[in-house]
């Protein structure tokens, strides 16, 4: 069983147990995050289309803020005496997928906090 998740623009393949490590997020260390599944298989069964993919529910936990390797950046002309470094290290946040789930029906819409205050 595995999804194809997309985080931060970029599109993974995950399976449960999975760590990935993607663009810094918002998310406290140790919160668990809801990821947008694109596509869902589980043996013979395939899922990506809209209505079916609402009840695909993938779920990770923020394991930690880290720092990518450092990278180099160089300018350089030849016979201009034109050189310039630059460098740069990207921030980005370990996931530990926890769960990818299809549900048997499509989850409850939420009802709005003004809703339950006149009820």
């Amino acid at each position: 069983m595995y999804a194809i998740v997309k985080v931060g623009g970029k599109q993974y393949r995950v399976e449960k147990g999975d760590t990935l490590l993607v663009d810094r997020m918002r998310a406290e260390e140790g919160a668990k995050v809801q990821l947008e599944p694109l596509l869902f298989q589980d043996g013979d069964k395939l899922v990506f289309e809209g209505g079916d993919l609402d009840k695909v529910k993938v779920e990770a936990v923020v394991a930690g803020h880290e720092r990518g390797k450092k990278v180099r950046v160089v300018k350089f002309k030849p016979k201009r005496g034109y050189k310039r470094a630059q460098g740069h290290r990207s921030e980005l946040t370990r996931l530990e997928v926890e769960d990818i789930k299809l549900l048997s029906r499509k989850p409850a819409a939420r009802k709005s906090e003004e809703a339950e205050d006149g009820s």
